[in-house]
């Protein structure tokens, strides 16, 4: 039992998204319309790409991965490109969550080796910033973007060219961040991580991710793919799905339940409407910076049409508040448990960061 409490502590967005479903059923009483509020789809292939990307890092392959491209680095300048870059790519296929809990620990470690500790606050920030943003580029770097790319069925091509520019740009403010600083010389640090696998394994993960990737680009049925993805872990790393974000699934399931009984209140519904109406994307931000942008994106989905302005709303309204994207809370955790006494500086370079890169992006938003 106390388990159990400690785990819904430590899941906030779970325990509201239950609270407001169970008080919507005091509005809706459940009938068979509800067998229709819940997206499997998405759920399916959020557990896949859960399960997959649990077994790869329980490997060791991400850690190691960022280690070899580390033994590159001869300035501190080029530490902290690699640091922060680890972040922005990786998102685009790891997720954003996956990425910070690789990579930041793996930062603090590398900046204490090279004795660059004063930069911890600035490097970690921008690895947040990063993840958060890099994300954006794929259907499958962040829930939302899975969410909403699967609800409207989006064609690759079609989210590809409203979430690149801002990709790209986001590229670019990094990139100034990172030259700003004057270089130092710094000895590379060691790289110590070991892959622990079989090629066989590994094969089978790379696998599992294309087939992946297939069922979220529609080639392959869904169900088809959770079946092969659910058999192939089981045999070769049933230790990994212990790791899958199930308080995630639940999260959607309970904000699906919440959502379609919401869209069966005329009044609410209107009224919602009316505010998203030519101004999803500012409703959108504005909402993530109290919500955070995954339940966002789902609330708002039910009483709008136009999915590429929540693309743009729900990815940009991740910066902001410390819990518009939930994500960020990652580095702010890890930063509490080594630095606890580095919080409050923390903190307020973060809001300052994130306040500046949402300034930009909000200003190219208006030139697009």
């Amino acid at each position: 039992m106390k388990k159990a409490i400690t785990y819904l502590k430590n899941e906030p967005v779970l325990i509201i998204a239950w609270i407001l479903a169970l008080a919507s059923m005091f509005i809706v009483p459940p009938d068979s319309a509800y067998a229709g509020y819940i997206d499997t789809h998405t759920l399916a292939l959020l557990f896949c790409l859960m399960g997959v990307m649990a077994s790869l890092q329980g490997i060791g392959f991400f850690r190691r991965a960022g280690e070899i491209l580390l033994q590159k680095t001869r300035t501190s300048r080029q530490l902290e490109a690699v640091l922060i870059f680890l972040c922005f790519i990786s998102s685009m296929l790891i997720t954003n969550d996956v990425a910070l809990i690789t990579f930041v620990p793996f930062a603090l470690e590398a900046l204490r080796m090279a004795k660059l500790e004063k930069r911890i606050i600035p490097v970690v920030v921008m690895q947040t910033i990063a993840a958060n943003l890099g994300s954006m580029a794929t259907p499958i770097g962040n829930p939302q973007n899975l969410y909403l790319y699967s609800h409207y069925y989006l064609s690759a091509g079609t989210f590809f060219s409203v979430s690149l520019p801002y990709v790209a740009f986001s590229a670019v403010l990094l990139a100034v961040f990172i030259l700003l600083k004057k270089p130092q010389p710094v000895c590379p640090p060691t790289a110590e991580t070991k892959i622990i696998s079989t090629r066989t394994h590994l094969a089978t993960l790379a696998v599992l991710f294309l087939i992946c990737l297939c069922a979220v680009a529609h080639i392959l049925n869904v169900w088809l793919v959770l079946g092969i993805v659910a058999i192939c872990l089981l045999i070769l790393d049933r230790r990994c799905l212990l790791h899958v974000d199930y308080a995630l699934l639940a999260t959607f399931a309970g904000f699906f339940v919440f959502i379609g009984n919401l869209g069966r209140v005329p009044a609410f519904s209107d009224f919602l409407r009316s505010i998203l109406e030519g101004r999803e994307v500012l409703v959108a931000i504005a909402a993530s910076q109290a919500l955070s942008n995954v339940p966002c994106a789902l609330l708002l989905s039910g009483f709008t049409e136009n999915a590429l302005a929540l693309v743009i709303g729900t990815n940009l309204g991740g910066l902001g508040t410390l819990i518009a994207s939930m994500a960020s809370l990652i580095s702010f955790k890890r930063i509490g448990i080594e630095y606890p006494n580095l919080r409050g500086r923390y903190l307020g370079y973060f809001t300052v960061a994130n306040i500046v890169f949402l300034a930009f992006l909000l200003g190219l938003w208006l030139l697009l």
